[in-house]
């Protein structure tokens, strides 16, 4: 009753999304090492960045991509990719209390957020998994450093193939949309506000809306 108070979820989604949760981890929380292990089997030697789902006996992972559609879309991984630096990050994001763990509370109100909140709770989740060091900003370092662990999964063979400098521009293209007082730094109202009145970012805004 308490995680249908405080999430989106019926009490049928929250069974089904416990019993994933349970196969996967029996005892009942997460670490950095597991959840990477966890999230590094949705990223093998092939796939497609936008081939999400979230079934009964998936339900504890496939939270993984959300915004990895926003800045790099249509693209095909091919060899082996790395997408520890990603997990690294999403577990952060994740872990709100900083204890180093994702029980199942954190994962269904991260998840409640991800794929059932609205355009300004995802925003705002997104922003928190930007802000690396979470000092209420970010930082073009810190964009950077995301832009380069989504290049990382996706691997260095890619079609359309992608320049070693990729990372860097997509995180100065970031900066040049975003920080509007070219002060350095994003702020969560610049983010907000740039991600409001940019179509593609709305768009993926919503592209689990019907996951479950």
């Amino acid at each position: 009753d308490h995680l249908m108070q405080q999430t989106n979820f019926s009490k049928k989604e929250l069974q089904i999304l416990y019993r994933g949760f349970k196969s996967e981890c029996p005892s009942g929380a997460v670490n950095e090492e597991t959840f990477k292990n966890i999230y590094s089997q949705f990223f093998p030697q092939g796939g497609q960045s936008d081939s999400l789902c979230l079934s009964e006996g998936s339900s504890s992972v496939c939270f993984s991509s959300l915004l990895f559609s926003t800045f790099v879309r249509n693209v095909y991984f091919v060899f082996s990719a790395d997408s520890s630096m990603y997990a690294h990050f999403l577990f952060e994001a994740f872990d709100t209390k900083n204890n180093g763990s994702i029980s199942f509370e954190d994962f269904v109100m991260g998840l409640s957020i991800i794929l059932r909140g609205s355009i300004t709770d995802k925003l705002n989740w997104a922003f928190n998994l930007y802000d690396l060091n979470k000092d209420g900003c970010i930082t073009k370092e810190e964009m950077t450093d995301i832009m380069r662990s989504i290049y990382d999964m996706m691997g260095k063979y890619t079609y359309p193939c992608m320049k070693d400098s990729a990372p860097k521009e997509h995180a100065d293209n970031f900066f040049r949309k975003m920080d509007k007082n070219n002060d350095g730094v994003v702020t969560i109202e610049e983010f907000l506000e740039t991600c409001q009145k940019d179509e593609n970012i709305m768009q993926s805004m919503h592209m689990f809306d019907n996951v479950i």
